[in-house]
Order: C-alpha cells, then sequence, then structure tokens
C-alpha cells in the first residue's frame, strides 16, 4: 500500500489540505498515522475521495457519501439510492432541458414583445408556480 502525506494527498486529488482534515474529522476518510505534524494517508484515501466527489456532484450530502462506505472505508454502494438519484437527475434534466427550449424561443421570437409571444406568458405561468413550490406556497 502506498502511503501519502497530507500534502501530496491534496495534490493529487485536488482536493485542500482544509477539506481533507474536514473529512477526516466527520469520519469520512481516517488518516493512518502521522509523520511529524504531517497525517499519513493509504492509497484507499484517493477511492474514498473520488466517490466523496461523485457523490457531492450527483447532489448526495455528505451524511449521505459517509454511508456510502462499509468496513475500513471500502466503498459500499446502495443501488436503491443510486436508481433514486439517476431518476431525479431525469426529471430534472427534463425540466431544464423544457427551460433551455423555450429561452431560446423567447430570445428568438418574432413578438413585438415578450408579453406578446405566448410561449413567454406560459413560462411565466410555470416560473411563478415553481417559485411558490420551492417557498412551500404550493
Amino acid at each position: 500500500m502506498k502511503i501519502f502525506d497530507i500534502g501530496v494527498l491534496s495534490e493529487r486529488s485536488g482536493v485542500p489540505p482544509s477539506t481533507l482534515r474536514y473529512y477526516e474529522e466527520i469520519g469520512l476518510i481516517e488518516s493512518i498515522g502521522r509523520r511529524g505534524l504531517r497525517r499519513q494517508f493509504g492509497s484507499e484515501a484517493l477511492t474514498q475521495l473520488a466517490l466523496i466527489s461523485l457523490g457531492k456532484t450527483a447532489g448526495f450530502s455528505l451524511d449521505e457519501i459517509k454511508g456510502m462506505f462499509g468496513k475500513g472505508g471500502v466503498p459500499d454502494v446502495p443501488r436503491a439510492a443510486i436508481h433514486a438519484r439517476a431518476e431525479a437527475l431525469d426529471a430534472q434534466i427534463r425540466r431544464m432541458t423544457a427551460l433551455r427550449n423555450a429561452l431560446r424561443h423567447v430570445a428568438e421570437c418574432p413578438a413585438e414583445t415578450h408579453m406578446d409571444c405566448p410561449k413567454f406568458r406560459r413560462l411565466l405561468i410555470v416560473a411563478s408556480k415553481s417559485s411558490l413550490r420551492t417557498k412551500g406556497g404550493n
């Protein structure tokens, strides 16, 4: 097993040392010792950091990601949670694609003003309903 000090792990992973210390503090990664004042990590920390990055990109919380590590920090990814997150991302992609298409139409719409464009008016209605839902109003 290769051993990296915190500076090397930071350089190889792109994760700042302060974040590595935080991840260790909350139990996401574990140092295997110290060399002087510098923490030492095993090579498995690189895999763990890649999983943390992937999980964060997919929208998982750090607590959820922590639950994706089994004994000894070995990845133990819950497939049902991954399927659910993939479905949520698919829904978000559909919404964002529809929004992009509507915005492109509005940008190129031949109507004299945006308020004369039926698609823009529908976009306003959808946006107001979405805003109400995120504020807990509907």
